[in-house]
This record gives structure tokens, sequence and C-alpha cells, in this order.
């Protein structure tokens, strides 16, 4: 598209993203505070981060870690600016880069080197009793036939980032109703259509998200190669790494359901034997939509038979953080993508497009707040 909306930015009063910063990110950071014994050093430079975020400008000084060159580019061309001004994607991926600096995750010299600052809230969900219930009902679809097996392993996956939504297997639980785009049809036709490119999944959240994700993972494996991307270090406040995984496998085998044990057995069999390959990318930790893909990631996406991004922070990334028009066919908004591409997205930003316009107007008059609620999503298709 030759002219595209504007970006989203952090100023504007009454907005998802303007509350992002100045009601979430002081509660986030009070939880760091609590979680983890930090010296007095780490809490006065989060403190400082979050007084600066929400009064201050962007530093000259550019923060370690991986892709330096991107950000010595960034912030040459951003130092100065007042935070309220910038893009939201653009701020929000700078301030948990920050938090990183702040919190000493790349400093070679530190103790703190390589704690994942997240890590006290991931490991709560995986001990929690939601997630028990989750693996619960996991274990109880061995009983389902096996095209209502896929549908309910796929909306598991929808709804896991909502973390009292989780397993939502039946239709009075998770009525059609709360899907605003539905095209799962179309993604198990590409995922059996075919082909010999690896399915690839790009995961969003660990805990309860993660294991839905894995479940579906196992049953894409059914259909041939799978590949899970994780992010390369701790990113947003629950994302997933390698390490997630390591522990989200070993919470699985310790489950007392059999069928839940025998899962994690598998994943890890399917990992070894390079079936399922986990892998990663410096790019995504950065602030860049995926028009700016690099070449190595593109080809990869381009070779799949399907590229399934999972939450909402991909689907910022993907169809571009911009004040759409919520009626914008998907498949305008994102045809630059180099492949078969899915989106399973549970709304929780302002950003939308692809809705029925009739749909989208019942949505306004009904549920005013339905784009940032969590109980609204979509799975959305390019082929």
């Amino acid at each position: 598209m030759a002219d595209l909306p504007p970006r989203i930015g952090i100023d504007e009063p009454g907005s998802f993203s303007r509350a992002c910063f100045h009601e979430r990110h002081p509660v986030l950071i009070a939880n760091l505070l609590a979680d983890l014994p930090y010296p007095p050093r780490i809490r006065a430079r989060l403190e400082g981060l979050l007084d600066e975020s929400l009064n201050g400008v962007v530093p000259r000084e550019v923060p370690p870690g991986p892709n330096l060159a991107f950000w010595e580019a960034e912030i040459a061309s951003c130092a100065g600016t007042p935070w309220s001004r910038l893009p939201y994607l653009w701020a929000e991926s700078y301030f948990y880069r920050r938090l990183l600096q702040a919190t000493e995750y790349f400093d070679a010299d530190s103790p703190w080197r390589g704690v994942d600052l997240f890590g006290p809230q991931k490991r709560a969900q995986l001990a929690g009793d939601e997630l028990r219930s989750d693996l619960d009902a996991y274990a109880a679809l061995g009983d389902r036939e096996p095209g209502e097996r896929r549908r309910a392993l796929l909306h598991a996956s929808l709804w896991g980032n909502q973390a009292d939504l989780g397993f939502r297997t039946t239709t009075s639980i998770a009525g059609q109703s709360d899907i605003v785009a539905d095209d799962s049809a179309a993604i198990w036709d590409l995922v059996d259509g075919p082909g010999s490119g690896p399915v690839i999944v790009v995961a969003d959240n660990a805990g309860r998200e993660l294991t839905a994700d894995l479940a579906l993972v196992d049953a894409l494996l059914e259909t041939g190669k799978v590949e899970l991307h994780l992010k390369p270090h701790p990113y947003f406040v629950s994302d997933a790494t390698g390490d997630d995984l390591l522990a989200t496998l070993d919470a699985l085998a310790a489950d007392p359901n059999k069928p839940v044990q025998a899962l994690a057995q598998r994943l890890r069999d399917a990992i070894r034997d390079e079936s399922l390959v986990v892998r990663t990318h410096g790019f995504y930790a950065l602030p860049a939509t995926y028009r700016r893909l690099p070449a190595d990631l593109a080809r990869d996406f381009a070779a799949a038979r399907l590229v399934i991004l999972k939450g909402d922070l991909n689907y910022r990334r993907l169809v571009g953080d911009r004040h759409w028009d919520p009626t914008t066919p998907f498949a305008e908004a994102v045809s630059y993508f180099p492949g078969d591409v899915a989106a399973l997205r549970t709304a929780k930003s302002d950003l939308a497009v692809g809705i029925d316009p009739a749909r989208l107007t019942e949505l306004d008059n009904a549920s005013p707040q339905w784009r940032i609620s969590g109980t609204h999503a979509m799975m959305q298709v390019l082929h």
C-alpha cells in the first residue's frame, strides 16, 4: 500500500496506548521491585526510567545488548524527543530494552546478568491452579473426535494469552460471538495442504499461553515439520524464551495426567529428532514491523507452508501499529507478507482490521471497549 495510515502514538488522551504508559507501567515497575531483591542502584534506575518515560526525553545513550547497530541508528534519530511524541510500538519496545539495561541483564560483570526480570511471574503461572485446570481439560480431549479436538486446540491457543480464558473448548464457554473474524477453516486447509515446508509458529507469551501453543504444535506435528520461534531474551512482560520452553516442558512432564506427560515426551522427542525445530531471531526483540523483515527471515517465511503469528504484539507488527479503518480487509493490510500467514490474536489494543462493517457497528454499540478488553479475538489468514 502506498499510503499507510498514521502511526499510533502514546499521547492521545483516553487511548489504550497512553494508559499503557501511565497506568500499566507504574504497576509493572512496582511488581519488579517487589518480586526481586534488587539493590539500590537497580531500584533507582527502574524508578528513574519510569519517571523519564512519563515526563522526559529520549537520552543519547544507546542501551547495551544485541542488535546494537540498529539501536544506534534509532537513538540517533530519536534522541531529545519527548517520550510523549514517540510512536507506540517504538516507545514500548524501547522501554523494555531500557528495563534490561536498568536490571543489568546484558552486563558481563553483574551477578544479575541473564536473570529474567519477569521470571517470578512466569514461574507463578506454571505453578498455578489455573494451569492445572487447563491441563485437566487437555487430558480430556483424548475422547474427542479428531476434527473437534483440532478445533479445541486451535481455540485454546487463540485464547491462551487471556489468563481467565485458558482452554476454552466448548461452545457454551467460547461462543462464536467472541471471535469477530474467523478464518480457522482456512488455517487447517493450509496446514493440510501440499508442500514440504514447515509450519512456523511465532510464539507470544510464556506460561499458560505457551502451554496451549505446545499442545497445538503437537497436533501440527501430525502434518509435518514444525518450527517454534521464541524471543532471544526477555522482552515484553511474559514473552516466551528458550528457558521458558524448558520450564514448560518440565511442568508438563510433572503433571499427574498421563496424556500430559505423553505430550511432554512427544515434544522432547520431536525437538531431539528436529521434526520440531526451536529457533529465535534478533528481529523478534526489535520495534520493527514485519514490513522490515530481514532477508533470512523473509526467505524462511516464504518457504513455510504457513506462518502462524500468535498474540497482540505480533498482530501489531504484522498489520502495522497504525490508525487503520477497522473495515480495511486483512489481506490488503498485510499483502506485503512473503508467504501464507495466519494471525491468532486476542484483542488487547486499539488496532483492528478485517472486521465486517455490520459486525463492527454491532460491536461498537454493544461493547465500546471490545478492542482492548481481551474478550474478543480474531483468526485471520492471508493466502
